[in-house]
């Protein structure tokens, strides 16, 4: 009996990693509507953030600003600095995958940590295309699916600081920063950098602490001799098992935001 299509693809290493993280990601948007709604945000301005921005860390730094009662501006800020790494990812798949006309425009938008990370952890080209597109594609849908509800969840709950919901953006955005940290310099820039904020949060407005820090990084970065290579890898590597045995999951399987 011959083997349709659909079978032959999910047959794929690329696709079948690339739907499994689309799944675990795309759960994770409750989080990220449910903490929007409750920060300030209502439910269409949720959802602009997860159609249009589309990346899980900048999302959540958009909101930890917000929900300290930073302006619109410093909000923007934090978001556009962890965003720029797609722009570096994107650099990379433009070569890697060599996307024609519309394509060029999807890929732009769905290039993210989880689907970098699925497409460069494949070495056939086919398999490529396939673990991008379908990490890519399915974490957008799902993604956007569960920020609505749980953006309409959050919408339910009422003041976030009965339930401790105040911190609990910063807290997911660092749930999604500090696994990235690769090597020991990296996690010593981190550290100086947090230092840094929390100095700076008493002397001016909320939301520019996060801006501070990220000039401190850059200072660090300009003047550090130590590998270059540290510290730039997406937020999950859908192939570590593979990877340790002689290749994730997530965002490119990232991040990210998001995720």
């Amino acid at each position: 009996m011959p083997i349709t299509w659909p079978t032959r693809l999910l047959q794929s290493p690329a696709v079948r990693v690339g739907l499994s993280i689309s799944i675990a990601t795309g759960l994770y948007g409750v989080s990220f509507g449910a903490l929007s709604v409750t920060s300030g945000l209502d439910f269409w301005q949720t959802m602009a953030l997860s159609l249009l921005l589309f990346s899980g860390g900048s999302q959540f730094a958009f909101i930890g600003v917000v929900a300290g009662g930073g302006s619109g501006l410093a909000a923007m800020g934090a978001a556009t600095l962890l965003g720029m790494r797609n722009g570096i990812y994107g650099m990379q798949l433009n070569v890697l995958l060599q996307p024609k006309g519309w394509r060029r425009y999807a890929a732009a938008q769905l290039t993210i940590d989880e689907s970098t990370a699925t497409s460069t952890g494949q070495t056939d080209p086919a398999e490529q295309q396939r673990g991008f597109w379908t990490a890519g594609i399915g974490i957008f849908v799902l993604w956007n699916v569960f920020t609505a509800v749980g953006a309409l969840a959050g919408g339910a709950l009422g003041d976030p600081k009965q339930w401790g919901l105040d911190g609990a953006a910063v807290a997911a955005f660092l749930g999604l920063l500090w696994p990235r940290l690769k090597g020991g310099e990296p996690v010593a820039i981190a550290v100086v950098c947090a230092l840094a904020t929390v100095l700076a949060v008493p002397f001016v407005p909320a939301g520019v602490p996060i801006l501070i820090a990220a000039v401190v990084a850059a200072a660090i970065g300009w003047f550090s001799h130590g590998r270059r290579d540290e510290g730039l890898e997406p937020d999950i590597d859908p192939y570590t098992e593979h990877h340790h045995h002689g290749p994730g999951a997530g965002t490119g399987t990232v991040p990210g935001g998001a995720a």
